[in-house]
């Protein structure tokens, strides 16, 4: 038995979650997420508390129990609190601004990197040196944070790119001259 498909999701007094068919809609204080989930889940809704059950101990149904628990358990997290991952710019002359709603990052290239954040997800800058991604979608966030550290991702030998915050890059020792 899947020990987080196992687990109950308690909903927050503000949040509905309505249930048609496997399609599932969350309304929270920060927005609306809907997903549609496989159809052999059983999402029940009883007294403010979300359960997933599965019909067979089937290999397809295991794997598919816990993921539909934890997306829906993500879903009402994002509506209720929202979701953030932060980022840190390390290296000489390396920085980050926010123009309109862009954010343009000045990472050693030629050029200034501009990436337009998704409907949904925006984009802080509080200092030059550190970017944080919020939104209600777990998924949207991750992606974006991830698209924003592939811009220049952190290289062993300095240290030097964007990393995420509190992510330990191991460090090489270089070549020996003799």
């Amino acid at each position: 038995m899947s020990r987080i498909g196992k687990k109950l999701i308690e909903i927050p007094s503000a949040v509905t979650v309505t249930n048609n068919d496997n399609t599932v809609t969350v309304k929270g204080p920060k927005g609306e997420l809907t997903r549609t989930f496989h159809p052999d889940m059983e999402i029940k809704i009883e007294d403010n508390v979300l359960t997933v059950s599965r019909p067979s101990e089937n290999k397809e149904h295991r794997a598919l129990h816990g993921t539909t628990r934890s997306l829906l358990a993500n879903m009402v997290e994002g509506v209720s609190k929202g979701f953030e991952r932060g980022l840190e710019l390390i290296g000489v002359g390396y920085r980050a601004a926010k123009s309109g709603n862009k954010l343009v990052l000045n990472v050693g290239y030629s050029h200034p990197v501009e990436i337009v954040p998704e409907a949904g997800v925006e984009v802080e800058v509080p200092s030059q040196t550190k970017v944080i991604v919020k939104g209600i979608d777990k998924e949207r966030v991750g992606a974006l944070a991830s698209n924003i550290r592939a811009v220049r991702s952190p290289e062993p030998y300095k240290g030097k790119g964007i990393r995420y915050e509190g992510e330990f890059v191991r460090r090489k020792e270089g070549k020996t001259g003799k």
